[in-house]
């Protein structure tokens, strides 16, 4: 099913805003974005919450996680190799970025951290809101990976993935500016079966004084 455009308000949280303005506050919505403003408002140092129920195990896993997103130029070396490795051009790029994380999990009842940093290209190759994904390590698999996207009406962002063993699908968007949600499911191979399905909220990092900003640029600092 898909995901109910996000408006809302400081007001509607029942919050108050510290800092008043003559300006209006605009409303956010979701459904508005294009993928250029999604994958925009993705740059910036995040904090993650991952709930994980691994169906297979009946087990489930909470992940924290520290995540810095970054744009990088499209003559990126490493950037480039991706591309090349697909055979696809930089021209075609319609975001390109750098996700790096730090995470702490629970599983089997100790605490594991983990890093990593992976290339990120958004191709636009079928219109303006469906192309490919391509990554430097997959999600589910720690391979390079292609993935299938689609930006839906509502402003979600699908993506699908299939590896040499499982799949992946992934839904992100925003319930705020500063709010990021991911949906994911890892597939059994040839995407029959659900094996692990997994909800994670980001929150972004920033000043006091930007806490409700939201108008744009939202990921950038005073």
């Amino acid at each position: 099913a898909h995901l109910r455009p996000a408006t809302i308000r400081p007001s509607s949280l029942g919050l108050s805003m510290e800092r008043q303005s003559s300006a209006p506050v605009k409303d956010f919505v979701a459904a508005q974005l294009t993928i250029e403003d999604l994958w925009d408002m993705s740059v910036g140092k995040w904090k993650g919450l991952r709930s994980s129920h691994n169906i297979a195990f009946s087990q489930l896993e909470q992940v924290h996680s520290d995540m810095t997103i970054d744009k990088i130029a499209h003559d990126d070396e490493e950037l480039l190799q991706v591309l090349d490795a697909y055979n696809y051009d930089r021209s075609q790029c319609a975001s390109a970025l750098r996700v790096s994380w730090v995470s702490t999990s629970d599983w089997d009842d100790y605490e594991k951290e983990t890093t990593g940093s992976s290339v990120v290209a958004v191709l636009k190759t079928e219109g303006d809101r469906k192309g490919k994904v391509l990554r430097s390590i997959g999600y589910t698999e720690e391979i390079p990976a292609a993935s299938d996207w689609e930006l839906r009406e509502d402003g979600s962002f699908y993506m699908k993935t299939f590896y040499t063993m499982t799949g992946a699908e992934e839904t992100i968007w925003f319930a705020t500016p500063d709010l990021r949600m991911r949906l994911s499911n890892i597939l059994s191979k040839g995407g029959k079966g659900v094996t692990t399905s997994t909800l994670t909220t980001e929150r972004r990092q920033k000043s006091p004084d930007r806490l409700f900003d939201l108008d744009p640029p939202y990921g950038t600092e005073d």
